[in-house]
């Protein structure tokens, strides 16, 4: 499959403190990839290197097969969209016209607009204006902006982080039909249950390099322990191994009719970002 992001070496250090070190990575053609750490990992200057915000000390980085300079250039522009912490939008002008201004920079027709804000639950909303919406509501209108114009690429820098639960999922369900109809998404978040909800690959960022990167499936099962609890009906809960002696512990409990409930004992993300950096994401 083709690559739409590469990265080699790249590094990043401003005055004498080194904010990414020696990072190497691709992100495949369709994929939602995450790029995963704690404040202060080096996510952010990733996500603004690769969107042509900054330029790195040493290595190279590529977006469409093109250096990430080439970024700034209006026919590279409209191939991507990006929500980081330095966006922002027009506190005098109402979510539409937010919007409007979008539309007609990226030649998207007026209609697309509701569909948007649809996808981030704000359609109800739309004539509010933007000084006087919560964090959250802003976040969401930043997210549809991004969206306008169905780009090829997508970078997204914590963008549920102020969204409350349900409109978490909303967001969640917009994104999936985004990366559907084909937009690559760069995720980057230090939330473990999102980047397992949504990621096809994941990057672990910590101090500025990466630890390890993979399926979440894979990382998961290459740092389960093999075992199951078993939780009886007493309320006594039986760890068991995986394996022949570990079915027959099973079995008996459920001939005895005493099971009340069984779970895996796969560890989380997070369980494995702090076994292998020996930090915890905050």
């Amino acid at each position: 499959m083709e690559n739409i992001i590469e990265v080699k070496g790249l590094a990043k250090i401003f005055a004498n403190q080194t904010a990414i070190e020696s990072v190497d990575f691709q992100v495949k053609k369709g994929e939602i990839f995450g790029f995963l750490g704690p404040s202060g990992s080096g996510k952010t200057t990733t996500i603004k290197i690769l969107t042509g915000q900054l330029s790195p000390t040493n290595g190279t980085a590529t977006i469409f097969s093109e250096p990430v300079s080439m970024l700034k250039k209006s026919e590279y522009r409209k191939r991507f969209g990006v929500i980081t912490d330095n966006s922002s939008l027009y506190g005098r002008l109402s979510i539409n016209d937010n919007l409007k201004l979008y539309c007609d920079l990226y030649d998207v027709p007026h209609k697309k607009m509701d569909e948007v804000l649809e996808m981030v639950n704000l359609k109800e909303e739309k004539s509010k204006k933007v000084s006087s919406l919560s964090k959250g509501m802003a976040q969401r209108v930043l997210l549809a902006r991004a969206l306008l114009h169905e780009p090829e690429l997508l970078f997204l820098d914590e963008p549920t982080s102020a969204l409350d639960p349900t409109n978490t999922l909303h967001i969640y369900e917009g994104l999936r039909l985004l990366n559907a109809k084909g937009t690559t998404i760069f995720l980057t978040t230090h939330d473990m249950y999102e980047a397992d909800t949504l990621c096809d690959r994941v990057a672990f960022l910590n101090k500025g390099k990466i630890q390890l990167l993979d399926t979440p499936d894979n990382l998961k099962k290459a740092h389960s322990d093999s075992t199951i609890t078993v939780e009886l009906t007493n309320a006594e809960k039986v760890i068991i191994p995986a394996g022949a002696e570990g079915a027959e512990q099973l079995f008996h409990f459920m001939n005895e009719n005493q099971i009340a409930a069984i779970h895996s004992n796969e560890p989380t993300l997070g369980d494995i970002f702090v076994q292998v950096t020996g930090r915890k994401l905050t």
